[in-house]
This record gives C-alpha cells, sequence and structure tokens, in this order.
C-alpha cells in the first residue's frame, strides 16, 4: 500500500512526542483527499480542530519535520505551508492566510522522465523561517501524481502540526503564545507578503500544470510546482531531502 500518513513531530534531529501527540489525527485512516475545493484540504479529514493534540514549543531558525507512515509511496512533490493562528493552534480551523515554506520537487530529470526527491522517504525537516511569536499550523501536503492524467486523478495527503514560536530557543514544552523576535532581529510577519499569502480551500485549480500531468507519457521534460511562489523571498525549491538516519 502506497498510501500514507504525517504521525510524528521532529525538532532538531530527534522525533518528539509519541504518534499525533503534536499531529492533528484524520479520521480516514490513510488516504488521500482528492476534492480541492473541501476544507479538508487544510488538516486533512478529522483535521478541522486540534482540542486533542498538543502544541510543541519552537523557536526560528530550529529544524522541524514529519516522520512519514510509512514512506512517501508515490511520485509527486512534498511541500510544507504555514499559518498563524488568531488565539491557539488548538482553536484554530485553518481558515487564515497561508504561506508556502518549503517545497521539494525532483531530483533529476532523465529520459525516463521525473525523478522525484521524496521517492520511498520515510522522514524529512527543514530550518524554520522567521516569523513573530505565536502559535501556528505547519501543514505537510505531499502531492501524489501517478493518476494526475486527468482531472481529479491527483492525490493530497496531508498533516497538520501545531506549534507555538518564540523568541528563545524552543524546549519543547507545551505553552501559551510568548512574546519574541525573529532570528536577526526584528519581527516577520507570516502574512506580510501579501502575493505569497493563499487561503486553503482556493489556492490550487484543478487544471494547472503541476496538478494535471501524465508523468508517464509523453516522457515530462520539466515540472512546476503548484501553488505560491515560496515564502520569504529568497526561498528555494529543494532537490535533495535532508532528515534523520
Amino acid at each position: 500500500l502506497a498510501h500514507w500518513n504525517y504521525d510524528r513531530l521532529i525538532h532538531n534531529g530527534a522525533i518528539v512526542g509519541d504518534y499525533y501527540t503534536y499531529i492533528r489525527k484524520t479520521d480516514n485512516s490513510n488516504s488521500p483527499i482528492t476534492d480541492i475545493t473541501s476544507t479538508n484540504m487544510r488538516c486533512n479529514s478529522g483535521g478541522a480542530s486540534g482540542n486533542t493534540t498538543e502544541t510543541y514549543a519552537v523557536s526560528t531558525g530550529d529544524e522541524v519535520g514529519f516522520m512519514i507512515n510509512s514512506n512517501f509511496g508515490h511520485p509527486g512533490p512534498q511541500q510544507v505551508y504555514l499559518s498563524k493562528a488568531p488565539s491557539t493552534a488548538a482553536e484554530y480551523d485553518g481558515s487564515g492566510d497561508w504561506v508556502k515554506i518549503y517545497s521539494a520537487t525532483t531530483n533529476d530529470i532523465t529520459d525516463q522522465g521525473l525523478q522525484w526527491a521524496m521517492n520511498g522517504v520515510t522522514n524529512f525537516s527543514f530550518a524554520l523561517p522567521g516569523v513573530d511569536a505565536g502559535e501556528y499550523l505547519l501543514r505537510a501536503e505531499g502531492l501524489a501524481l501517478h493518476g494526475a492524467g486527468s482531472e481529479g486523478g491527483a492525490q493530497w495527503y496531508i498533516g497538520c502540526a501545531q506549534i507555538s514560536v518564540g523568541g528563545a530557543a524552543g524546549n519543547g514544552t507545551t505553552t501559551a503564545p510568548l512574546n519574541g523576535t525573529a532570528v536577526g532581529g526584528g519581527t516577520t510577519n507570516v502574512t506580510a507578503n501579501l502575493d505569497s499569502a493563499v487561503k486553503i480551500p482556493g489556492l490550487y485549480t484543478v487544471d494547472e500544470p503541476g496538478i494535471l500531468i501524465n508523468i508517464y507519457y509523453p516522457v515530462p521534460t520539466n515540472y512546476t510546482a503548484p501553488g505560491p511562489a515560496l515564502w520569504p523571498l529568497g526561498t528555494e525549491e529543494v532537490h535533495t531531502v535532508a532528515g534523520m538516519q
């Protein structure tokens, strides 16, 4: 079975908590979301509330990531979005603004087609950008393209972690929102760049090139990941995935 879930949070090279301690648990086993107009695109089916999920304290610049159960089992990109909660992450339904902070796409393009950086990967990590102190939803989104040659054939695998970002180094405790400054001094509002902020649902269309694509024939020679530009400005796509060994 090639389906998967994001079930544990990674912080600075270590798994923290148990299964779904800090990630909202889905109620659809490991089935994908295929309706891009559904609010399930935010945090998956069953993920609208985080009242049974704990919130993990981190700091800007920390390495954060997700464990994948059991592995990234279909061809396609891995992307991550971030949204600041109005109050607590547990109470937030994800209806606010989101920015894309991570995108792992191809690691090669050969005469056999697109070769994916996430192929078979069981976990991945990245540096959390500088943001205002507060509580956030950190949304992992895997896009499976094996059936994407026709409209409605793409599949999304989604999981939302709840994190609290403070000015000091994250200590892994459950906290209320903290007052602090972003790395490098000053604060950076996660929704300041309106060109990059999106609502979910609404960020994708069924016929955009990164979603409606036959990855088998004719053999693709390029790939453009769907969604907005990466945030903050200057963030680049990843072609080699970092994570735990």
